[in-house]
Formats: C-alpha cells, sequence, structure tokens
C-alpha cells in the first residue's frame, strides 16, 4: 500500500469530496522549492497555503524549536516562560503604532474569531461589518465573518454580520473607475453604518490586502477612509492582516502602506512561516485596558504553547537578519513588472495584473471583448476547460500554484532568488501560451 492510500485510508482531507481531494506530496524542501516523494523538485509559488514566509527547510526555526521542546515542552496557557515574554515584545515592536498586547491563540480562524469575541465584548455591541470577497477562517465565528461561498454549506452562522462590497477596482461593483470613483467601496460604509444603527456595530473587519478572494489591493484612500469612520462612530477596526502579515506586501503588515493603525490586528500565517500553529491578535492600549477588570473570555488549552512561541520569535528573527522585508518590497517591484508584461503578452487571456509585493495576481478570461471570466465565481472548472488544461501545464512545469476561479495567484516564499522567481513567471508564461497559443 503507497503512503498516498495509508493516509487516505485513516484521515480525512480538507476542502474536497474524499474522492476529489488534490493531495500535495512533499518529503522536505529547501528555500522556496521542496520535493515530492518521487524526488521530484517543485518551486512553491503559493508558500504551501500562503504561509511558510521564510522558506523550507529553515534551520533556524526548526533549531529554535527543537531547543524549546527540550527545555519546556508543555506548558499552562497562563505560564510566564522566556520565549513567550520575548514574542511578546517582538510582536510589540514590528506592528503598527498603539498595538502593545498580544492574545497567542493557535490559528488565523481563531485570532478573527477571538477578536469577534474582544470587540463585543469592549463595545457592547453585536453587530459587525465585513466584506462580500473575503475569507476569516473556517471555524463558526470566523466563517460568520467570511463572505467567501465556503460559508455557504454551513449557514446560518453567527447572527449580526452586515456585507460590504469590495475594493475590486477592475469589476467596480459600483461600476465606477478610478480616480473619479471618489473611493465609494469605502465611504458607502458609511451608510450601511447609518441604516444598521451606529450604536449597534462592534467593528468593520477587513483583510489588509484580499487574499484568495481575488487579491484585491485598495485605492490608496481606502484605509484612511474606513479609519476616519470608525473614528466618527466609535467603531472598532479590525485588520486580518493572517495572509497579508509579515512581509508578504513589502511592509511588515499592508496596513502599513497607508499609515493606518487598527484597534485590533490579527495574524498567523507568516508568524511562524508555517513552522508550528500560532495566531494571535494584536490590541491597542485602549482595547488591553478594558480587561485590567473584566474578564477575557478566551483561551484554549494549548494557548501560547511553548513550542509555537519560540518558532514565532525564530521566524521573527530570520525576518530581520535576512531582511526578507525590504527584499519582498525590492523584487515585488520586478513581480509587478514581469506580470504586467505577461498582460501585454497574453491580452486576450489576461484581463488584468495586480499586486504587492511578494504578492500577485493575474485574472484570467474567457473572453476578452465581454470581460467574462474564465471561471464563474463559486464554480469549479470542468474536465478538459482551458483552465483545468492550465492547472496541467502548470503541474507539469513543476509550479506549486493555486489557480482559483479566474484568479492565478503568486505568492513565493520571500527568500525566493531573483532566478528562481523569473523561472515561475517564464512557466506561466509557457504555460498560457501552450493552452490559450
Amino acid at each position: 500500500m503507497s503512503l498516498l492510500e495509508r493516509q487516505r485510508k485513516h484521515v480525512l482531507a480538507t476542502w474536497s469530496a474524499q474522492s476529489k481531494a488534490a493531495h500535495v506530496s512533499i518529503a522536505g524542501g529547501s528555500g522556496a522549492t521542496f520535493r515530492d516523494h518521487d524526488g521530484r523538485p517543485w518551486l512553491d509559488f503559493e508558500s504551501q497555503v500562503f504561509n511558510c514566509n521564510a522558506g523550507h527547510g529553515e534551520r533556524r526555526i526548526t533549531d529554535a524549536m527543537a531547543r524549546q521542546a527540550a527545555e519546556l515542552g508543555c506548558a499552562h496557557p497562563n505560564a510566564v516562560f522566556e520565549a513567550k515574554a520575548a514574542l511578546g515584545e517582538a510582536l510589540a515592536r514590528i506592528t503598527p503604532p498603539g498595538i502593545e498586547k498580544f492574545l497567542l491563540c493557535l490559528s488565523g480562524a481563531e485570532a478573527n474569531e477571538n477578536a469577534l469575541k474582544i470587540a463585543r465584548l469592549v463595545t457592547g455591541r453585536s453587530k459587525v461589518i465585513a466584506r462580500w470577497r473575503s475569507y476569516h477562517g473556517a471555524s463558526m465565528g470566523a466563517l460568520s465573518l467570511t463572505g467567501d461561498p465556503r460559508r455557504l454549506p454551513t449557514e446560518p452562522g453567527l447572527w449580526g454580520v452586515v456585507r460590504a462590497e469590495d475594493p475590486y477596482c477592475y469589476r467596480c461593483p459600483f461600476g465606477l473607475e478610478r480616480p473619479t470613483c471618489q473611493t465609494r467601496c469605502a465611504t458607502h460604509l458609511e451608510r450601511l453604518i447609518e441604516m444598521e444603527g451606529p450604536d449597534q456595530i462592534a467593528a468593520i473587519f477587513l483583510e489588509g490586502v484580499t487574499g484568495a478572494n481575488g487579491g484585491f489591493v485598495p485605492p490608496p484612500d481606502y484605509w484612511p477612509t474606513v479609519r476616519a469612520l470608525c473614528e466618527r462612530y466609535g467603531i472598532l477596526l479590525v485588520a486580518d492582516e493572517v495572509f497579508t502579515g509579515f512581509g508578504r506586501t513589502g511592509r511588515w503588515f499592508a496596513v502599513d502602506h497607508w499609515d493606518v493603525a487598527p484597534d485590533l490586528i490579527t495574524m498567523a500565517k507568516g508568524l511562524t512561516s508555517g513552522y508550528a500553529p500560532l495566531g494571535a491578535v494584536g490590541v491597542s492600549a485602549q482595547v488591553a485596558a478594558h480587561f485590567d477588570d473584566e474578564t477575557l473570555w478566551c483561551g484554549l488549552t494549548t494557548h501560547g504553547h511553548p513550542v509555537s512561541c519560540a518558532a514565532a520569535l525564530a521566524t521573527i528573527g530570520v525576518y530581520e537578519e535576512d531582511g526578507l522585508v525590504a527584499r519582498s518590497a525590492q523584487l515585488g517591484v520586478h513581480l509587478q513588472e514581469r506580470l504586467q508584461a505577461l498582460r501585454a503578452r497574453h491580452p486576450n487571456v489576461i484581463g488584468d495584473a495586480r499586486g504587492l509585493g511578494l504578492f500577485g495576481t493575474l485574472e484570467l478570461l474567457s473572453d476578452r471583448e465581454r470581460q467574462s471570466p474564465l471561471v464563474g465565481f463559486n464554480q469549479a472548472p470542468t474536465p478538459g476547460s482551458p483552465a483545468a488544461r492550465l492547472k496541467s501545464a502548470l503541474s507539469a512545469r513543476g509550479l506549486h500554484i493555486l489557480l482559483r476561479w479566474s484568479y492565478l495567484f503568486i505568492a513565493p516564499p520571500l527568500c525566493i532568488t531573483d532566478a528562481e522567481l523569473d523561472h515561475g513567471l517564464d512557466a506561466i508564461d509557457a504555460a498560457l501560451d501552450e493552452v490559450f497559443g
């Protein structure tokens, strides 16, 4: 019996019917590449699940985890130990101004779930605003916040989530164009606040840059406009940086591009570069002060786990020692130039190319004249379709990459070399030529 057969016999695959699960064979790796169990190398243009920012086989992280496990491998969630204290200090140093304290949890979904609870506890209000094309996690609370259609099979979820439109400039939901649109995607939030009751809304949840729902980079005044609205109505602003945190966009956090300080910030993925499960909710001094005398109704057995704290601390050290955040910004300029060049070379299939730092998105079309998407929203590519053939062509070239609906996402580890990045983009170019001519 093969390894895959042994695993499938007893272990359920995620986000898939078990008969259709697309398993990723991975036996080890180094930097921006990994190898499967047949020894074949793959260029990781997805950073596994957008989390392996520091790259594969990073011994500084695994050695720190081993040392921590040997010294203290199990601890009470309120235990005091060096790695936890040092991690809090490191996070306070790199997060936006005003973020001072952190709840250490297990994942991005749980970070957003706890942020939701904290916002309701602090404000005494029950409603929250989140966007239609968003993803905040798979737990029941986080999935209720989520606009992504993965929430639909489990609805009804939590009550009180109000949906807002997205900063989707290529397909503006208001039918407007930059710059004459006056950033309606942000200003229309005031209408939602007025209609839902300003005294009823606890928080607005926004991804720094929309992740796997389209990679939408907001207009420059989007975040500042929302920040001003929150201050006007006494609403907490929550930045979901699970996807975009830790250098993905060329800054520590995406909101740093617009000099916006949220009231809460959630993180995971790049926090440990995927080497251990850990999420965190950062809160401002004002939010933290609420719990000086009020109970913080949050906590699980393995919160602030010693090995995860050590992994996160070492990961932040790797980012700083190797200058990976600055490298993401620098190499990101080249990535965005190459994406625009691909758009020019394939005008009939690439409708839009966008991104920030080492995160890029190609939006693919089936009909240029009608601007029809390659695959409809919330639809799967049919066998033999152009999208299915493109997936096969990318895999045949040893590229681990996500094609979801009509969006092809590029998000390699931040340690990727210039040559590796160009090799992957050349593979995309060749695959597009093969399938679309």
